[in-house]
């Protein structure tokens, strides 16, 4: 199987690729596993936001204030973000042959984020290529977050079971001390669940219904977990290369 890079210099193919999962399922994980293996930028919401109100950019002011007052993004805001990043990347893979498309991690999370996305592509001439959704039984998912921590500097998340850091408390990346999110309690993690079941899971639907949708059994070893999107992906980038059957 070809890498992505190959792909896109045989082929002229840039690879857009959503990983949807719930809060606990590994997500954040396997997008940068993911991303290292495939070279693929990220396009994380996480990421852009707390990016944009470090930069004190003027979308980074905006949402400083939104943050301050406690109220989510809005759609609006989270999407200019993100065009902003793909325009990024456009110019990057310019100078950067091996950049072989984006992962998104964190978006769209509503309808109206992921009508937007498919404008921003075709405006591109480019194409979701497959939608990854990452699948664990609640109960487990309750149970990772309850050990799960994050990176007080770049907001990295571990878990202190099943993905630890190597230095106990501090961030591989930046030695930053990790945190315990306060509503990282069996109530609160049920609370962002139903959410997530209310307003995230039906994009599944819609996907499938497009023949875009994978779903991947996440409650298995990392490693497994990895290579099984990896596979998933290559394959996808085959069956849509031009002459494939």
């Amino acid at each position: 199987m070809f890498p992505i890079r190959e792909f896109k210099g045989r082929f002229g193919l840039t690879a857009h690729v959503i990983l949807m999962g719930p809060q606990g399922s590994g997500k954040g994980t396997q997008s940068e596993r993911v991303r290292a293996k495939l070279n693929l930028m990220s396009v994380a919401t996480g990421e852009l936001f707390r990016s944009a109100i470090n930069g004190n950019t003027v979308l980074g002011q905006q949402i400083k204030a939104i943050y301050d007052r406690g109220e989510l993004a809005p759609d609006d805001l989270t999407v200019a973000l993100v065009e902003e990043r793909l325009d990024k990347m456009a110019a990057t893979s310019g100078a950067n042959a091996r950049l072989g498309g984006a992962l998104y991690d964190g978006f769209p999370r509503t309808a109206a984020q992921a009508d937007a996305l498919d404008r921003m592509l075709v405006g591109r001439g480019q194409a979701i290529t497959v939608v990854i959704a990452i699948e664990v039984p609640r109960n487990k998912l309750i149970d990772r977050l309850a050990g799960r921590r994050v990176c007080s500097v770049c907001g990295r998340v571990y878990n202190v079971v099943s993905d630890p850091p190597q230095i106990d408390g501090l961030c591989d990346v930046d030695g930053g001390e990790l945190m315990q999110r306060a509503d990282d309690t069996p109530d609160g993690v049920a609370k962002r669940l139903d959410l997530y079941d209310i307003e995230t899971a039906p994009l599944a639907d819609r996907y499938r219904e497009r023949g875009l949708l994978v779903r991947i059994d996440g409650d298995r070893p990392i490693d497994e977990v990895t290579d099984a999107i990896v596979s998933v992906v290559q394959n996808q980038l085959a069956a849509v290369a031009p002459g494939s059957s």
